[in-house]
């Protein structure tokens, strides 16, 4: 689960934990996470959770958000980001190993009955695939247009993909694998010639996603 750490001039004033869909950031006093300050705009922006993704969005506050010194509309946050408002840093945090150090250690142990020669691991059908998807991450790989060919391995949690303003996914690594959730753009993404349904859908190997005009294939090792 994420958290916000709002700091001014290197002093930690609050922290806030992300629980909700959507969580408001302003300085009237109805907002989720209030900042009396008059650089804050009474409704100055809100930060939305898809699934295990959250994106902050500007609400066309008078003096704008700022995400690691640039000005944003609406963006995914990753783990160490810093939102500025005014003078006030807000530090986003996230916990990207402990969720799935948990899901690694809880569930071999399992079977009752230990395997001859010790393999628990890979000696049960019945073991999630969180184990081989964590283990070693996956990738997708350009089918057409300039960079066809080309192959991207997802070694982040989340990896965001597409063209700014046009159309925008994100690809996020979860503990039974990997997720895919449209971001940004009018018409949604397709998975396999189908547009996607809902917040997120599974990504399986040999998916292909068709993106701002770019086809791509989902590969899992």
């Amino acid at each position: 689960m994420g958290k916000l750490v709002v700091s001014l001039d290197g002093v930690v004033i609050k922290e806030v934990q992300i629980t909700k869909d959507k969580t408001t950031l302003g300085r009237r006093p109805y907002n989720d996470i209030v900042i009396d300050n008059l650089a804050v705009s009474g409704e100055h922006a809100v930060l939305q959770m898809v699934g295990a993704d959250v994106f902050i969005e500007d609400l066309n506050s008078t003096n704008g958000t700022y995400i690691n010194g640039k000005a944003i509309k609406k963006q995914l946050l990753t783990h160490n980001d810093t939102v500025e408002i005014g003078k006030y840093k807000i530090k986003y945090l996230v916990d990207e190993t402990g969720d799935y150090e948990k899901t690694m250690i809880m569930r071999p142990p399992a079977p009752a009955v230990p395997a001859p020669g010790g393999g628990i691991a890979s000696g049960f059908g019945g073991l999630p695939p969180a184990t081989p998807a964590a283990a070693q991450p996956a990738s997708i790989k350009v089918l057409n247009g300039a960079a066809a060919g080309r192959e991207v391995v997802l070694t982040k949690v989340v990896t965001t993909v597409g063209k700014p303003g046009v159309q925008v996914a994100s690809i996020t690594k979860r503990p039974n694998g990997y997720a895919f959730a449209h971001v940004e753009g009018a018409s949604k993404p397709s998975i396999n010639g189908v547009p996607i349904v809902g917040d997120s859908v599974p990504l399986r190997n040999g998916d292909v996603i068709e993106l701002a005009g770019t086809q791509m294939q989902f590969i899992s090792r």
